[in-house]
């Protein structure tokens, strides 16, 4: 059984990316694992000599109640969405949120972690920075972004942007065993830039190779790889884009903050961001 990981502060964003954190655990037969973070305020004890510790026993009662709450909240989510048999585990855990997802996927063996973002929207907070951001440059997971203000709906087409490049080809296989539980086609991108250097030979023994299987692959000669990105996504229908990462200064390249902010607010669909 897949395990997922599912870091929540609880806001809206959030509670939206829990659907989606539901569906895709029952899509890959999996259990959430919901993470809690919070960081103590810090204190010299030699000013508070005499109550430190029941001042800082106070704080993590109180968080401890308001976890208690809230996954009260998600657990009637799950129910009203008849997903309450999806299993369910829960960490509240002191300290930075990056520390704490990192340890989590080391002790509880994660396969996929599922986020909302919010704040600056899309690719840009994707990518660029905010807690998404940062997660996905520092763990060796697949993540799944889930915009904020994005419904659940039916995953029936995904795509995938590649290089034809072997370690695509992996990638690609990862998505082909998601695509097959949910009867979905993977409809797979090649942007052919002036310099591209992959050979036609190759191309054909991809094609071949995937022959049998629900994908469908796409050529198109552009330099603009954004917008050709952006637009085979609104033209093909896409529900869920994959990519795999490379270095993160290839999106940081790629999806500059200049052009980014427009390009994000139209995409709007999660991203699976696979790892080399």
């Amino acid at each position: 059984m897949k395990k997922i990981l599912f870091p929540t502060d609880f806001s809206d964003a959030a509670n939206n990316a829990f659907v989606h954190a539901l569906e895709f655990a029952k899509i890959v037969n999996g259990e959430l694992v919901l993470l809690h973070t919070f960081e103590l305020p810090m204190y010299d004890n030699q000013f508070f000599p005499e109550n430190y510790n029941v001042l800082f026993d106070s704080l993590q009662l109180s968080q401890f109640d308001m976890f208690k709450d809230e996954i009260s909240k998600l657990h009637s989510i799950a129910e009203k969405l008849n997903l309450n048999h999806i299993k369910m585990s829960h960490r509240l855990m002191d300290g930075t949120l990056l520390f704490n997802i990192k340890k989590a996927i080391e002790e509880e063996k994660i396969d996929f972690i599922v986020m909302g973002t919010s704040g600056v929207t899309g690719w840009e907070a994707f990518f660029l920075g905010t807690n998404t951001g940062n997660v996905l440059t520092a763990v060796d997971v697949p993540v799944l972004s889930v915009p904020s203000d994005y419904k659940f709906k039916k995953i029936e087409i995904i795509g995938f942007t590649t290089r034809y490049r072997s370690k695509d080809k992996k990638a690609l296989r990862d998505v082909l065993k998601i695509a097959k539980k949910t009867n979905a086609t993977v409809k797979c991108l090649y942007v052919k830039t002036n310099d591209s250097d992959v050979a036609a030979s190759t191309i054909k023994k991809w094609e071949e190779e995937f022959a049998d299987e629900p994908i469908l692959f796409s050529i198109i000669p552009s330099d603009d790889v954004q917008d050709t990105i952006l637009d085979f996504v609104l033209f093909k229908d896409i529900d869920v884009l994959a990519m795999l990462t490379y270095k993160r200064n290839f999106f940081v390249e790629l999806f500059k903050p200049s052009l980014t902010q427009k390009f994000s607010n139209r995409l709007g669909i999660p991203v699976l961001a696979m790892h080399e």
